[in-house]
């Protein structure tokens, strides 16, 4: 089991974030909707399927669009199962429309979570309040993560965590606020998921250690503008997806290897069709 979960770091964040949807089903009341759990994961597997289809994708992977279906679940609230669906295909979808240089540019669920946001008033983000406890435990899951992974492209989500950290601590010893203000900022589940199940996503971020500093760091100075300049919620959602599109530059300044999942995934049929799936997982 243990090298089946180092082998592709995807089946340790599926089995983390079906653990954690279970327990705000049955135990915590995160005000998650089985029916709509259910509508996100069948459009966005399906999409994923048509999609692959259609761009000569030979083989069906559903890791990636399982690890957003999840997302989906535990981060977005909506009270129209219509807008579950469309935030599933929109996911899916942009991996396949928005790319550049074998990329696609914006994380999926981040994508769809915003997009929905900025277009529609029926579509928010859960608040992520979930007890001390849940929190710690999840937050002991994460790290679990980077020890299994060893910490393997993590400097996404340590640039991100310290950075935000630190601007959260400066506001507070400017503004003569008690430490507690900026600990409790932190001790946010949606926080969690954000920086290690989303800004973290290897697709979607530099190609080099150095970028993914450099962008981590972006994401959470916008991050801590919208938060405590404008005074917007959502700051860190809402950065990532402002922050995306700087993505490619970065690439150009500082070039690396495309990242790609693991070499375990089932041979494609042919050259075009192999970088056809590398591409689109």
């Amino acid at each position: 089991m243990q090298t089946l979960l180092k082998s592709d770091p995807r089946y340790y964040q599926i089995a983390v974030l079906t653990t954690l949807v279970a327990a705000g089903v049955f135990v915590l009341d995160f005000g998650i909707s089985w029916t709509h759990a259910f509508i996100i994961l069948i459009t966005a597997q399906a999409t994923q399927y048509v999609a692959g289809r259609l761009s000569g994708v030979p083989l069906f992977d559903p890791r990636s669009a399982m690890v957003t279906t999840l997302s989906l679940t535990l981060l977005l609230r909506t009270d129209l199962p219509g807008v579950a669906a469309l935030a599933a295909f929109t996911a899916i979808g942009s991996k396949f429309v928005l790319r550049y240089n074998g990329k696609h540019i914006f994380n999926p669920a981040n994508f769809a979570i915003v997009g929905l946001m900025l277009l529609t008033e029926r579509a928010w983000i859960s608040t992520g309040q979930w007890g001390n406890a849940t929190i710690a435990a999840f937050a002991l899951a994460c790290l679990g993560f980077l020890v299994l992974t060893r910490a393997r492209r993590a400097e996404t989500t340590l640039a991100f965590l310290g950075a935000y950290a630190a601007l959260l601590t400066g506001r507070a010893l400017w503004l003569g606020d008690p430490l507690s203000i900026p600990l409790h900022h932190l001790q946010n589940g949606a926080l969690l998921i954000f920086a290690f199940f989303m800004i973290s996503d290897p697709k979607t971020t530099p190609n080099t250690a150095l970028g993914r500093c450099l962008f981590g760091a972006l994401v959470a100075l916008i991050a801590h503008t919208i938060q405590f300049i404008y005074y917007q919620p959502y700051g860190p959602m809402l950065a990532l997806f402002f922050a995306a599109p700087v993505v490619p530059f970065i690439d150009v300044v500082l070039r690396g290897r495309h990242y790609r999942w693991v070499e375990t995934t089932a041979r494609p049929l042919t050259k075009t069709h192999s970088e056809g799936a590398r591409q689109c997982e």
